[in-house]
């Protein structure tokens, strides 16, 4: 695997702005779902050919964009990203039935997530 760009992700603190402004922006097509392990609301974001998205709300933290890197193994790419100088900030957490994530920040400061696909097993 490459480990390509999977999933791109806003975090935002009005969740109805933001998909009144992209929507309208882009023409993106965005379908609501429930959020995994949560009552909240998680808007998928549709762009057509490229990588997708999705966007909720979250009042604890500024409003971001999160990149989410590909990866065949979650477990040992974020404990190589740790021993390369990575720190990190969300380690390996079960999404429902879609896959495995975690969250570093590089050594230069730098947020981004890894994504494994449920295929198999979290590695």
């Amino acid at each position: 695997m490459a480990n390509p760009f999977v999933h791109i992700e806003l975090q935002t603190r009005d969740l109805a702005l933001a998909k009144d402004f992209y929507g309208k922006l882009f023409d993106w097509k965005l379908e609501d779902m429930p959020a995994p392990g949560s009552a909240g609301t998680y808007t998928m974001i549709q762009v057509g050919e490229g990588t997708g998205g999705g966007m909720f709300a979250n009042p604890d933290v500024p409003p971001h964009w999160l990149a989410y890197v590909g990866v065949d193994n979650i477990r040992d790419m974020t404990a190589k990203a740790k021993t390369l100088g990575a720190r990190v900030v969300q380690d390996v957490m079960e999404i429902g039935d879609y896959g495995w994530m975690s969250v570093i920040v590089d050594p230069g400061g730098a947020t981004l997530a890894m994504w494994q696909a449920k295929q198999g097993g979290p590695g």
